[in-house]
């Protein structure tokens, strides 16, 4: 019983009294004026503020671009404003000013909490995405900061009381409450690709010598897999493989794999699992093993059948392969300060997991820059900075008239600094909803500082 206390107080307390179902947290707002929380640069993302009545109301400067990973405080909580709910209704004010606020019946002013958030890239995405469904994730390989996420369609968390009725009708599974960055669930597409050749290259030690003559198509049994426009890519070997999204060539590799071993690898890269990181997030999904068909073997290793993934997730997958194949633990606080700007924690960097040797990490950003080189994202090989990437039109209907638009990637190659990745709902072919030129965006808007 002591050792449950113990750890109770040390580990669940502050789950329990974030919790927005936690009528104590009335208590504390009682005694404790909320917060700030503030964008990297200081710059006041949410706050409280008194009405000319006399009460008091949650104002939100940037309404609707910051909506879902900063969040919303009234009818329960969400995002930062969730999570970081104990810290808000902290107070570390100077000891007498609590004495004398305390006796004159006045609220203690809460700890301010500091995120990793960039307001340039933030509004960069937002207006990127433009009127498209879909999410954008922005982070620091390097060190685990998350600088911009944005989901949509989106919502003004000023007015989320008025307009709860509404943004609870949910007929059609387009809640603007959703954070599609780490609660939408996606086929991957050929951005999955990523994975498979990873195993690929495990299970193959002369991966370089692979070879492959693509003439549009590939049938296996019963199953036929087309080329993206029934393109013949002609010989191939693994890199040009990549870079031209080769479907068939990349179903040929899925008949050569391990389904247990490929599987594994999934699962070491977070698949079915937790994910790290502050927000509430999905968990992937994959399902292929060794008793599974040639059909699904080819699907699955051109990144359909039942694979799903989230945005987030790819990130994450994408700045381990940034940062060497060391994933850091993704974090969106840099610290908590008190009224008068004294530091009560600081955040730092911490490793979370190696999900690849570095060595492996080397040869996926090789494919990964053969795509902007000379393949899917050449678009992205104009500027002043270089990237690697992945490109990937993932169909999500039966008779594949549907699709999503996927990207992630990473800019600076020889020193990776920031990995976007993006995803577009319902893309119809029209440019302006393609995930390029959106992820192009926010690396333009971070390498112009």
């Amino acid at each position: 019983m002591i050792g449950y206390i113990f750890y109770f107080n040390l580990f669940k307390s502050q789950d329990i009294i974030n919790s927005p179902y936690n009528e104590r947290q009335d208590a504390y707002a009682d005694k404790v004026e909320r917060g700030s929380i503030l964008a990297s640069d200081g710059q006041v993302l949410a706050k409280d503020v008194t009405n000319s009545d006399g009460s008091v109301s949650r104002e939100y400067p940037f309404s609707n671009i910051f909506a879902h990973v900063v969040g919303y405080d009234v009818n329960g909580k969400s995002g930062l404003e969730s999570v970081e709910n104990f810290k808000l209704l902290t107070s570390n004010a100077f000891f007498l000013e609590k004495i004398q606020n305390d006796l004159q019946n006045k609220k203690n002013p809460g700890d301010n909490v500091i995120t990793t958030l960039d307001v340039s890239l933030q509004k960069a995405a937002y207006n990127a995405l433009g009127d498209n469904k879909g999410a954008v994730v922005a982070i620091e390989p390097s060190t685990g900061k998350i600088l911009a996420m944005v989901s949509k369609p989106d919502f003004d968390p000023n007015t989320v009381a008025d307009e709860w009725t509404s943004l609870n009708e949910d007929a059609n599974g387009d809640s603007a409450l959703l954070n599609r960055a780490t609660q939408g669930l996606y086929p991957p597409g050929s951005t999955f690709k990523i994975l498979t050749s990873l195993e690929f290259t495990r299970e193959n030690s002369d991966y370089a010598s692979y070879t492959y003559t693509c003439d549009g198509s590939i049938t296996k049994g019963e199953t036929t897999i087309q080329c993206f426009d029934r393109t013949v890519h002609g010989k191939e070997d693994l890199t040009l493989s990549f870079a031209n999204s080769c479907n068939s060539s990349f179903a040929n590799i899925g008949l050569m794999l391990d389904g247990d071993s490929f599987k594994s690898t999934c699962e070491s890269l977070l698949f079915n699992t937790e994910l790290p990181g502050p927000l509430n997030c999905a968990k992937s999904s994959f399902t292929l093993n060794s008793s599974s068909g040639y059909a699904t073997k080819m699907m699955t290793a051109m990144g359909q059948g039942d694979t799903l993934v989230s945005p987030y997730h790819m990130a994450l997958i994408t700045s381990a392969i940034a940062n060497g194949g060391t994933l850091m633990t993704p974090y969106l606080v840099d610290r908590i300060e008190n009224e008068s700007g004294a530091v009560v924690t600081q955040n730092a960097p911490e490793t979370y997991k190696k999900l690849m040797t570095s060595g492996e990490a080397s040869v996926l950003t090789q494919l990964m820059e053969a795509v902007v080189n000379e393949g899917t994202g050449v678009d992205l090989s104009y500027g002043d900075y270089t990237v690697a990437g992945k490109t990937g039109t993932a169909e999500y209907s039966s008779d594949k008239s549907k699709s999503h638009s996927w990207f992630t990637g990473f800019s600076n190659v020889d020193n990776p600094d920031l990995v976007v990745c993006v995803v577009v709902e319902d893309y119809d072919g029209n440019r302006s909803a393609r995930s390029i030129p959106i992820a192009k965006s926010v690396f333009d808007a971070y390498h112009s500082k």
